[in-house]
């Protein structure tokens, strides 16, 4: 054994071997990711009735065939999420139909001030419209931030609510509330 592991307490050494097994064993780009998709492996497919990618996760979780999984949204032309189970683990592509990882990974969808991914902030509402479908509902974003009366938005994927993208734009901030094919954000 290393010099190195000799100075550690042995909880300290066992948590340092775990840690350099952990990521010898998790393949590059091993999390799950929103605007990716993994094409290719495919065993079986099912629909996820509540267009959750955790779901689809957990699905590949307890499954032992399951290495990877690609999430599909709901589209114009498919009112249901499908969940795509894979025996290998392919390599994956950007595209915005999609959320995507390995066994093991779980769901990592992206956080940050201006976005909130998988997320709803129900009531407030002034106005709703179709808007065109995209990976970050910056539509509608753009269309609260024109509007001096806007305070916050929030976007629903095609399927969510209907099947054409909506914007709901809101004159009072409400509170989050986690809920999966919605991206809404806070303006001023």
């Amino acid at each position: 054994m290393p010099a190195f592991f000799g100075r550690l307490n042995p909880r300290s050494t066992l948590f340092v071997l775990l840690s350099i097994a952990w990521t010898m064993v998790l393949p590059a780009n091993g999390f799950a990711q929103a605007n990716f998709d993994r094409p290719g492996g495919d065993y079986t497919s099912l629909e996820i009735g509540s267009g959750d990618p955790a779901e689809c996760a957990l699905t590949c979780e307890r499954d032992r065939r399951c290495r990877a999984w690609s999430f599909n949204y709901p589209t114009v032309s498919r009112e249901t999420a499908i969940c795509w189970l894979k025996g290998s683990v392919p390599k994956r592509v950007e595209s915005t139909c999609c959320v995507s990882g390995v066994r093991g990974a779980g769901v990592v969808e992206v956080r940050n001030r201006k976005l909130e991914i998988a997320t709803d902030r129900s009531g407030g509402d002034y106005r709703s419209m179709t808007v065109e479908p995209s990976a970050e509902g910056d539509t509608c974003k753009v269309a609260c931030e024109s509007d001096n009366k806007c305070r916050a938005w929030t976007y629903a994927r095609p399927g969510y609510v209907g099947k054409d993208a909506r914007c709901y734009l809101k004159d009072k901030i409400k509170p989050p509330r986690r809920k999966p094919g919605f991206i809404s954000g806070v303006v001023r």
